[in-house]
């Protein structure tokens, strides 16, 4: 049997492609690496974090989007707890709603409630 490395990518599904690419440009740093176009339409997205280190598709489907509105599906690895720190006051510039820091089950510190434009969440997270 093979070995595995991790995970390549995570997809998630959204019910608007534009203003997704907004938000997790905007909120999280994400740039886009590919548009996916379908009948001249942007149909998703493949997103990369500044370091290079995480991966996201955004795809178009409304109703799984809605399915998962107010589920956690993500928790990104912060490298600190201060990084937590840095993370919650850019929301707090930006004027993005999150539910604050929390301690994590592991005594980490974990950044909850940040929810992207389909009640999504994202959460931060640092041993």
């Amino acid at each position: 049997m093979g070995t595995l490395q991790g995970l390549h990518h995570v997809k998630l599904p959204v019910s608007d492609v534009a203003r997704s690419r907004d938000w997790y440009e905007r909120v999280l740093g994400f740039t886009v690496v590919i548009e996916f176009v379908e009948d001249d339409v942007v149909m998703g997205l493949a997103l990369r974090d500044p370091s290079g280190s995480v991966q996201l598709a955004l795809r178009h489907d409304a109703s799984r989007a809605a399915a998962l509105s107010g589920f956690d599906p993500i928790a990104l690895a912060v490298p600190t707890r201060a990084g937590v720190e840095q993370w919650r006051q850019r929301f707090d510039d930006l004027g993005q709603a999150h539910g604050g820091i929390v301690s994590g089950h592991a005594g980490g510190a974990v950044l909850v409630g940040l929810h992207d434009p389909d009640g999504i969440e994202i959460r931060l997270y640092a041993d």
